[in-house]
């Protein structure tokens, strides 16, 4: 399902500050996750204890995303979607839901084309600019929806779509999470917020959703409890995608992160039971540690 509010454009000074302190964290992360990937790898069951940012914990919130944003756990299939949903913000691709109107699509392919200047996106990046903003096709059109389409068979723009994704939601989404307290599950439950709704403190936005449900609770780096904090920011969530959306279906809350949050599941440990939009899926294992290589479209965890 592809209806989400408008989310601005996402990169702002703070945010690029931002994405520069995640590459550090992301550093040391790797230091933190290593005893982890070598028990996985010799078929140890153990939760990634460093939270969402480790390798099978962000596999698994990959898929859990993309069980609402496309209706399937494959999430690598979506490096090549792409379309305009009439949302407002231009043309909608990519893993995370990229668009040309909010700035983080252009940035994709700014990204490919310091990587690998020869590409099919690299003409379209002055069409890109000019339409940045808008919901404009203007320079677009279906010559640049086929050339997306044939850069994502390509590493590079796999790899670019994922740096933006990181930079710019989901190591924010992350860190923030980790600042208030929150277990694997908070984590996630920010992340998918930002992708739904972006970043900001708009009326709708993550930063709005936020102070709406510390109206509510306290988190627990305040001394709140976890459970009360999750279920005033779920509430809060619900609220904005009430107002903020055509359909105004809350699934991705109440028949997803609800039930993980009703069943105490903080690490998010497999195995995972959900509907979304009223179709069933499941993670049943944690996914191996190279199962998130960008070369690899098309695999799946269990």
């Amino acid at each position: 399902m592809r209806d989400r509010p408008a989310r601005g454009n996402p990169q702002s000074p703070q945010s690029l500050q931002n994405a520069r302190t995640a590459r550090t964290a992301r550093r040391d992360l790797r230091i933190a996750c290593a005893g982890l990937a070598v028990a996985l790898t010799v078929g140890a069951a153990r939760t990634p204890e460093a939270g969402l940012d480790c390798p099978p914990a962000k596999e698994v919130a990959m898929e859990l995303v993309a069980s609402a944003e496309n209706s399937t756990l494959d999430w690598r299939s979506q490096y090549q979607y792409i379309e305009d949903i009439g949302d407002g913000q231009g043309y909608t691709g990519g893993i995370i839901g990229f668009c040309s109107g909010t700035g983080d699509m252009l940035e994709v392919v700014t990204l490919y084309t310091r990587h690998k200047p020869a590409n099919p996106l690299a003409p379209f990046l002055p069409a890109l600019r000019k339409v940045n903003g808008t919901s404009s096709h203007a320079g677009l059109g279906d010559p640049f929806v086929k050339a997306w389409k044939a850069a994502a068979a390509d590493e590079a723009f796999q790899a670019a779509q994922e740096e933006e994704r990181d930079h710019v939601y989901f190591d924010p989404s992350v860190r923030r999470a980790k600042e208030d307290g929150l277990r694997t599950l908070g984590q996630f439950i920010y992340f998918d917020a930002i992708v739904m709704h972006g970043g900001g403190d708009d009326r709708n936005g993550f930063g709005s959703i936020r102070k709406n449900a510390m109206a509510k609770a306290k988190p627990p780096a305040l001394g709140g409890d976890e459970t009360t904090y999750l279920n005033a920011f779920l509430d809060a969530r619900k609220d904005a995608i009430k107002r903020a959306t055509v359909h105004g279906n809350t699934s991705r809350v109440d028949t997803e992160q609800r039930v993980f949050l009703n069943e105490r599941n903080f690490t998010l440990e497999p195995p995972l039971r959900w509907k979304t939009y009223g179709d069933p899926y499941e993670i049943r294992n944690w996914p191996s540690p190279d199962a998130h290589h960008p070369a690899r479209p098309g695999h799946r965890a269990d």
